[in-house]
């Protein structure tokens, strides 16, 4: 190797060892749920039924009474066994019932949690909304496009407020994310990758039917509402998001979640067009949606998501977001977000090691002409930042938070119907093209298949 190839060569491996460099600094964000409460006067308390009392109604309502001045006083559900359990929960004196109209005939409640199967949603949320209560509706929002503007429309003549269940919209860690992207953090934003990857049968919605599940304990005909009268079965009772006819799959279950927070960190509307492909790959257990599923979305701000649900994961379980930036990437997973730039090299690089050692050296004299370094030998090229939220944080409390201070002061809410509709419309773009066996397109804006 000639001297001037070597010292090339050296200055080349210098630049690489700086630009592997790891700067990494750790931020501890303060979560708010931490600070001192105040206290709530006995004027300003807030009276919640709940509508649909399975595993996530159940769940949300423990988080959602823990929130000061509120207090569940209502149960409905279509399985006498949860509404037994409420009692044990919550109190002999709740109101259960299995007709959720005899709550919302009741003065005493402000608002409801609308934990019911997908294709309840929509009823469900209207009627309240007409009875004059506030929502929080699970999610997906919607089971059908139609049910979308009926409900966005009810919003508005009612005056109530609907507030969806996908709660990374409150999280500290998606607004961190959210500002972090704004600043320019990484650069151009031009391709987001999420993922959910799940490798249990309950993670697959193989959920535990109760032993004396029967149509004596079930109201099997309330349960079916707008589906297809079929004979009980109990599997779909306790099981529905196997079922389209109840539940909208892996799009409106985990896909939903995904495009919630893209829409919120980027602010974008929705994509443009997307496409989706999987299938049944394992749970061959009569369920009709798929296990596996890979979708991909074209956006007018210029980026372009992938999603991927697995239920067949052989490894770990988990959920995450990569926004890759034309100088950097940006991470969420779990109760963190990390940012790590690569700021790119505004030179176009030379390579003359072919070359005539004279006409290398006259390469570089011109190259060191046009482009002077711009940074100190040695500078680290890259920056590493990490955000972690405080142990035992809880998204969903934030969101429940948020919610009832919109019940209190008539503000809106941070996920409302229309953010909603976005969120869910675009998610089941995957179902619509899997269908079809075609690329799907979707008008954002206007919130409409095209």
């Amino acid at each position: 190797m000639s001297a001037l190839n070597r010292r090339g060569f050296l200055k080349s491996a210098g630049a690489a060892s700086a630009g592997m460099m790891f700067v990494g600094k750790v931020h501890a964000l303060a979560a708010v749920q931490e600070q001192p409460v105040r206290p709530v006067s006995p004027n300003d308390h807030i009276q919640i039924a709940l509508i649909g009392a399975g595993g996530q109604g159940q769940y949300d309502t423990s988080i959602a009474v823990q929130v000061p001045g509120v207090k569940l006083v209502a149960v409905a559900d279509c399985y006498n066994g949860r509404l037994e359990h409420s009692k044990e929960v919550w109190g002999d004196d709740i109101q259960t019932t299995r007709d959720y109209n005899e709550i919302l005939a009741r003065k005493d409640i402000d608002a409801v949690i609308i934990g019911t199967p997908d294709h309840w949603h929509k009823q469900a949320s209207v009627d309240a909304m007409k009875a004059g209560k506030d929502v929080y509706c699970e999610k997906p929002m919607i089971h059908l496009y139609a049910d979308g503007p009926e409900m966005i429309e009810t919003t508005r003549s009612t005056g109530r407020i609907l507030q969806v269940g996908s709660q990374r919209v409150s999280s500290m860690i998606y607004a961190k994310a959210k500002e972090l992207l704004a600043s320019g953090a990484i650069g151009k934003l031009n391709m987001v990758t999420a993922h959910w990857d799940r490798n249990s049968a309950i993670g697959a919605w193989d959920y535990t039917v109760p032993l004396d599940a029967s149509t004596e304990t079930c109201d099997w005909p309330r349960f079916l509402g707008t589906a297809p009268k079929i004979p009980f079965d109990a599997e779909q009772f306790f099981q529905w998001r196997k079922w389209k006819a109840y539940g909208s799959g892996v799009a409106g279950d985990l896909f939903v979640h995904l495009f919630s927070g893209t829409h919120f960190i980027t602010g974008s509307q929705g994509p443009t067009r997307g496409m989706a492909t999987g299938g049944l790959r394992f749970w061959n257990d009569g369920r009709n949606v798929p296990d596996v599923m890979l979708g991909l979305f074209d956006y007018p701000e210029g980026f372009n998501l992938s999603l991927r649900v697995n239920f067949v994961d052989g490894g770990e379980e988990s959920e995450g977001l990569v926004f890759t930036g034309s100088e950097g990437t940006m991470e969420i997973a779990g109760n963190s977000v990390s940012v790590n730039r690569v700021p790119r090299e505004k030179e176009p690089g030379y390579m003359i090691g072919s070359f005539t050692e004279a006409m290398q050296r006259q390469i570089l004299e011109e190259y060191g002409k046009k482009y002077p370094r711009t940074h100190p030998e040695g500078e680290p090229r890259t920056g590493y930042e990490k955000y972690q939220a405080p142990a035992g944080y809880s998204d969903s409390y934030d969101h429940f938070r948020n919610f009832f201070a919109s019940v209190r002061s008539r503000k809106p809410v941070v996920e409302d119907a229309v953010f909603g509709f976005r969120a869910a419309g675009a998610a089941l773009l995957s179902n619509l093209s899997m269908e079809r066996g075609a690329v799907v397109h979707w008008d954002p804006e206007a919130m409409k298949l095209v």
